[in-house]
């Protein structure tokens, strides 16, 4: 980050991801806290407040040291952003074993992965940003390929439904945190017939699957099944 205080040990640093850095600088004191304290405490503040409330001051402040200390760690908020991610992702441990189908198998890992967006909603922000995956990442997503490697398909579509599913999962993250909810009560549909005469049909039975998993099922299939016709 421009302007930023460096520690002049650390020589060309800024050039290196936050994963090829050692985690404070040569010189100066012995740090009063741990990158994992510091990570864990911004994580905090983003469950608690959103991701905009996470900056090195405010940071610095929940754990009772001056904003510039920090630099001694890490180079910029992004590294703290990439620190916030790969712990979070962590949670997701232990990955699903090899039994039962494919399927079923990255089903179970995506309701897991809803929920741990659920307990961090500024995640699908934070994962957008261009950045290098740390090993909690790296690790998500080897268990990944490895829960797919039944599947005849590419490494290219493989990856393609790796990342339908993530956006598949923050959207219903997203949804459920929202605040609104549509409904057509005490609405006059005369004027739109269509809406009218489906409100009027009779009540289908209710999908045995819920939406979520209705959802991914039919993307992964529609992404990684071969196509017989």
């Amino acid at each position: 980050m421009s302007g930023a205080p460096r520690d002049p040990a650390e020589g060309d640093s800024a050039g290196r991801s936050i994963w090829t850095r050692p985690q404070r600088g040569a010189r100066g004191p012995a740090p009063t806290h741990s990158r994992d304290e510091i990570v864990a405490a911004a994580v905090a503040l983003a469950d608690a407040d959103g991701l905009g409330a996470v900056s090195m001051r405010a940071v610095a402040g929940a754990l009772g040291m001056a904003a510039g200390s920090l630099y001694r760690h890490l180079s910029s908020r992004d590294d703290l952003l990439d620190l916030m991610v790969d712990s979070c992702v962590g949670e997701l441990r232990p990955y699903p074993a090899d039994d039962g189908t494919w399927l079923d198998q990255f089903l179970l890992l995506a309701r897991r992965q809803l929920a741990l967006h659920r307990r961090h909603p500024w995640l699908p922000d934070a994962i957008a940003r261009p950045t290098v995956p740390g090993p909690n990442t790296l690790a998500y997503f080897d268990a990944c390929v490895r829960l797919l490697q039944p599947v005849e398909a590419g490494v290219a579509a493989k990856f393609e439904a790796i990342a339908m599913v993530t956006g598949v999962v923050s959207l219903f993250a997203r949804s459920a945190a929202a605040t609104g909810t549509l409904t057509f009560d005490h609405v006059d549909l005369a004027a739109y017939p269509h809406l009218a005469a489906a409100f009027a049909a009779p009540p289908s039975a209710p999908p045995t699957q819920d939406l979520f998993e209705r959802t991914l099922r039919s993307l992964l299939t529609g992404l990684l099944t071969p196509d017989r016709t």
